[in-house]
């Protein structure tokens, strides 16, 4: 294999692995944004169950105080009563009695059933608040991940960046101009460099001419795809180091 070929495959894995570590930095505080929303969520369901809550402890005082207006009215009624001049004007109380315990039973049946309610809303409140607890704690730690993450790639970057320049240089500079230019004109995802394998190239799969092929093989010289103009290169056959030895 050509030597400048052997160091554009190198420079390529590292763009790769460069282009790895970019998206997922890029990545890492949409992830952060994602998993606060969800806490989000959370907040609002909490929020939600104690308005729920809050509204029924209101429509049971003010049940109550219904019940206190009526049990006034009842025993201002019945002082008046005493003093009813005719049977008449007696059982006309008496119907105003009723009507007001009738008032004050149907509100205590009220009262009842938002008390069941209560337990039922009251118990969702605590699910939720242990659930907002469990989530927050849940996201802090994701976030800390996230962020530790960020921090190890942005080095691993840094390390990278500083492997390609000296990498670079190794390269002549018309196959680096050419290898430059592929990867930021045609293949930015990196694969700049394609195998030469079967009389085809790997990265188009179109046939390449035998005696090019050939020139690929035997690494005089860096050869380019006359398709795709990608570099191509030929895997070298693995070495049998035994049958060697026994020479």
């Amino acid at each position: 294999m050509h030597p400048d070929v052997a160091n554009a495959l190198k420079l390529q894995a590292l763009d790769q692995r460069a282009n790895e570590l970019k998206r997922e930095i890029a990545a890492l505080p949409k992830r952060i944004v994602e998993i606060e929303k969800a806490l989000e969520s959370h907040t609002r369901r909490l929020e939600l169950d104690r308005a729920a809550l809050s509204a029924n402890q209101k429509e049971r005082k003010k049940i109550e105080g219904d019940i206190q207006i009526h049990k006034q009215k009842i025993s201002r009624l019945r002082d008046q009563m005493m003093e009813a001049k005719t049977n008449e004007q007696y059982r006309a109380f008496q119907e105003e009695i009723r009507y007001f315990e009738d008032a004050i039973r149907k509100a205590e049946d009220q009262i009842l059933e938002l008390m069941v309610e209560s337990e039922t809303l009251e118990a969702n409140v605590r699910k939720a608040e242990e659930n907002l607890r469990e989530e927050k704690k849940s996201v802090e730690a994701e976030k800390d991940q996230a962020k530790a993450r960020t921090l190890a790639d942005r080095e691993d970057l840094r390390k990278i960046e500083a492997q390609r320049k000296g990498l670079a240089a190794s390269l002549s500079p018309e196959v680096l101009s050419a290898y430059e230019r592929l990867r930021t004109r045609h293949y930015p995802a990196g694969d700049v460099l394609a195998e030469a394998r079967d009389g085809r190239c790997m990265g188009c799969m179109m046939t390449i001419r035998p005696q090019l092929f050939q020139d690929v093989k035997s690494g005089g010289a860096v050869v380019f795809c006359e398709t795709c103009r990608r570099i191509l290169y030929a895997e070298e056959p693995p070495r049998d180091i035994e049958a060697a030895m026994n020479v």
